[in-house]
């Protein structure tokens, strides 16, 4: 039991739009006293947060200057100490590579209530908005959902990758993308593989860059790139290539065009 009256809520943004929150973020974000939010939620669902709450943007972006982790560890255990309610806002889902573990542990062992609201992840909602699934019967058995780099440079064990029936999600995984590519194939993925860039996924700008696992970092290379990318590789993606579904929702959105 937390000795102190305050706590802490990691609370799931979800990709971007404040409508794909649920009932039960919406209402951990009205009831916040403190809210440390990161630098991927967007100003609709920062709109959200009461005049009365206290706002802290505690900015993370992969090869950009970033707030420390164990800053907003110990901030967040010092503001619940001292008897706030704070909510800790994420993009996307905080259990899906959001060092959400780590932040429970650490308040955790400093005596803080901690409670996590997840949120829907972003290759969820690519699949949702850009008309695929990832999965088939059949053709796309398995979804892997990785990084393109750890926090301390190792590569993924490409081996647990190559399956043809695997949907590969990549989060942050742009900047390298041109090695992942040629490690995937050395390792045995089919160069021809249908693979895509879904880019801003839910923003303004929402749009999708069809390829192959080959011919995609140079795809990428021509795309002017500032918001989250999340790269898809598998036949899952197979049915966005063939489908006028992207089109439609797109255009059913008001989004431009790819």
């Amino acid at each position: 039991m937390s000795r102190f009256s305050g706590r802490v809520v990691l609370v799931g943004a979800g990709p971007g739009a404040a409508d794909l929150l649920t009932l039960r973020a919406l209402r951990a974000i009205e009831g916040a006293d403190t809210v440390l939010f990161d630098a991927l939620v967007c100003a609709d669902v920062r709109a959200l947060i009461p005049a009365t709450a206290r706002r802290i943007e505690v900015g993370k972006r992969g090869h950009r200057p970033s707030t420390p982790q164990d800053f907003i560890n110990r901030l967040m255990a010092r503001l619940a100490r001292g008897g706030a309610t704070v909510v800790r806002l994420k993009g996307g889902d905080p259990s899906m590579f959001g060092r959400a573990a780590e932040e429970c542990a650490f308040l955790e062992r400093n005596g803080v209530t901690v409670e996590v609201i997840p949120g829907i992840t972003t290759a969820s909602a690519a699949a949702a908005q850009f008309g695929f699934s990832l999965t088939e019967r059949e053709t796309a058995r398995r979804v892997l959902y990785a990084t393109g780099r750890t926090a301390h440079g190792a590569a993924l064990d490409w081996t647990t990758a190559v399956d043809a029936a695997t949907t590969l999600c990549l989060y942050m995984g742009c900047a390298d993308i041109r090695a992942i590519a040629a490690n995937l194939v050395a390792a045995g993925r089919a160069p021809a593989t249908p693979a895509m860039a879904a880019i801003d996924v839910e923003r303004p700008g929402a749009r999708l860059v069809r390829s192959t696992l080959a011919a995609l970092p140079d795809a990428l290379a021509a795309e002017r790139l500032d918001g989250p990318v999340l790269i898809i590789i598998g036949q899952a993606c197979a049915r966005a290539h063939a489908s006028d579904a992207p089109e439609l929702l797109r255009r059913a959105r008001g989004l431009p065009a790819c």
